[in-house]
């Protein structure tokens, strides 16, 4: 029996030369991504050794992008996208624009022609969809709003690419100055048929899939097998993405995400979150694989001004561009800077419109190879901005605690903060952090009981609702300075720290303790590790979700010996 089968070692070798190259990547302090796409590049037809078959890497890293914006979708909602449409439509379109015409520019030094110029900066232009999600995620910025706005953003690249492939084929011959250029009708039809076709898909998932996903898996999970769950779960994220692409002819990612989007309004979103996070690691992994097969190393000798210069126009060009248009529409730095940082690297996209151009005469090989070396350098320098924006986010919260401390100090009638703080007048309350799973319970329990409660909550819709219900709440992150001085913690009777992070629940436990020494503080963990990280800040009470479900269930059949 032949074990060599391509599938096969793709898999195997991509996985294991990620992992040993992503483990030495980690060890000198690098993003591991830095390693998968090393990985990628001694799989490559450019370096000696091993070849992997680019089509299988290719086809496998679609399915790390499909279960990767199914998840995305799972913790979105229309409404969260609905509510940025008036930043990420006009920014992604004009960011667009900038990129290309600087592509356009860079194109013309080069003496290509006006086509290859157009496909050379729309393939720059776009950002690729794994490594902005990876970097939102690693910093839970996924649910805040500069995530909403940076998902929102690539969404509505997705759609302007979705589009630019249908329209480029038809206008090839005009591009190359052919006299049987495409007339306007010719041009108008396929945009029609094609935006005809994203609304189709939209009003389909929003009237059928709206009723069909959550009613489908909440049979199977009745059904009790987890088994049944998980595959309903793959089935549905890659059934209804390869649908959207075969039947309504958009993108695999977008119609992952509006699949996860509507099964986000079920009860079992999380839960299917869940089941997803370890294929979809996977996978994600295989497609920084795949990426790195696509580069020839040696272009960096080859064409090394041409080469910077895609890269500048990469990492500066679309980031100066969104920064302007960000800050433009009144939003602060931090958001601007976030988007910049995310925008700052081309992927998956662009392969396939050099592609496309290339096999239409429009692009040279030249171009495409530029595009491809741009791509990597892109994505191994995309961590660096991030970790940048960390500090450079760091040092301006230090700076502004410092300002608002010495506001605060100071006696004398002075400007008020931009954001004043409301200051609870509740005395002998109970002071809640995170109104989640376990605090939305905790809040109910209280209220039932008449007692004074006081919520610090930093995402928007829940505040709303809160606030619908006659409960007090703080908008925030109760670890930001002043935050548990306006919730008045030094008169409360207890602070109930019911967030999952441990770590930032440690931050919020410390500075509580420092206000008032006789304060009880009660946190959760999810390890013993976390237990002692909580009680050494300064909780009184550490409560672990797993040992309470242990002892509820010995207590059921009245047996006893759980510490």
């Amino acid at each position: 029996m032949d074990h060599n089968t391509p599938l096969m070692s793709t898999v195997v070798v991509g996985l294991v030369l990620a992992f040993i190259l992503g483990l030495v990547a980690q060890r000198i302090r690098v993003s591991p991504l830095v390693g998968y796409l090393v990985a990628g590049v001694l799989m490559g037809p450019f370096t000696p050794g091993y070849v992997a078959d680019q089509n299988i890497a290719n086809e496998l890293a679609e399915i790390g992008i499909i279960l990767l914006m199914f998840g995305v979708g799972l913790h979105f909602s229309m409404k969260d996208l609905l509510s940025v449409k008036n930043i990420a439509i006009p920014g992604a379109i004009v960011q667009i624009l900038v990129a290309t015409l600087l592509g356009i520019g860079l194109g013309e030094a080069l003496g290509w022609s006006f086509g290859g110029g157009l496909v050379f900066g729309l393939a720059l232009s776009v950002a690729s969809t794994v490594v902005l999600l990876r970097a939102l995620q690693e910093r839970r910025l996924v649910d805040s709003e500069r995530g909403r706005i940076a998902i929102g953003w690539l969404i509505v690249e997705d759609l302007a690419m979705v589009l630019t492939l249908v329209l480029l084929p038809a206008i090839a011959g005009l591009l190359k100055g052919e006299g049987n250029g495409a007339s306007l009708s010719s041009l108008a039809m396929p945009v029609l048929i094609t935006l005809g076709k994203v609304a189709g898909f939209i009003i389909f998932m929003l009237v059928v899939g709206r009723r069909v996903i959550p009613m489908l898996l909440h049979y199977v999970a009745h059904t009790g097998s987890r088994e049944l769950f998980r595959l309903a779960v793959f089935a549905i994220s890659l059934g209804v993405a390869f649908g959207a692409a075969i039947v309504f002819d958009v993108s695999f990612a977008l119609g992952a995400f509006f699949a996860g989007m509507i099964l986000s309004e079920s009860e079992l979103s999380q839960r299917a979150a869940n089941e997803t996070l370890p294929l979809r690691d996977a996978f994600a992994v295989l497609f920084f694989v795949s990426v790195g097969m696509l580069v020839d190393p040696a272009i960096i000798l080859r064409e090394p001004l041409p080469l910077l210069a895609t890269v500048f126009i990469i990492l500066f060009g679309k980031s100066i561009a969104a920064f302007g248009i960000v800050r433009l529409f009144g939003y602060p730095n931090s958001t601007a800077l976030t988007i910049s940082a995310s925008l700052a690297q081309i992927g998956e996209f662009s392969f396939i419109l050099v592609s496309l151009g290339v096999g239409l005469g429009l692009l040279p090989d030249r171009g495409r190879d530029l595009v491809l070396a741009g791509a990597i350098i892109s994505i191994m320098l995309n961590p660096l901005f991030f970790a940048l924006l960390d500090r450079v986010l760091a040092d301006s919260d230090a700076k502004a605690a410092k300002a608002a401390d010495a506001a605060a100090a100071d006696k004398k009638e002075k400007a008020a903060p931009r954001v004043p703080l409301p200051e609870t007048k509740l005395i002998d309350h109970v002071v809640l952090v995170g109104h989640g799973r376990v605090g939305s319970v905790v809040s109910r329990a209280l209220r039932l009981n008449n007692t004074p409660l006081l919520v610090i909550e930093d995402t928007p819709g829940v505040v709303e609702r809160l606030q619908k219900e006659g409960v007090e709440v703080i908008t925030g992150n109760a670890a930001a300075p002043d935050m548990l001085q306006a919730a008045n913690v030094m008169g409360a009777k207890g602070l109930l720290v019911a967030i999952p992070d441990a770590f930032e629940g440690g931050q919020i436990v410390s500075k509580a303790r420092a206000l008032s020494a006789t304060l009880p503080i009660i946190a959760r963990a999810h390890s013993e590790e976390e237990i002692a990280h909580l009680r050494h800040h300064g909780a009184n009470v550490v409560i672990m979700g797993e040992q309470e479900i242990a002892k509820a269930m010995l207590a059921q059949i009245g047996a006893t010996g759980v510490a």
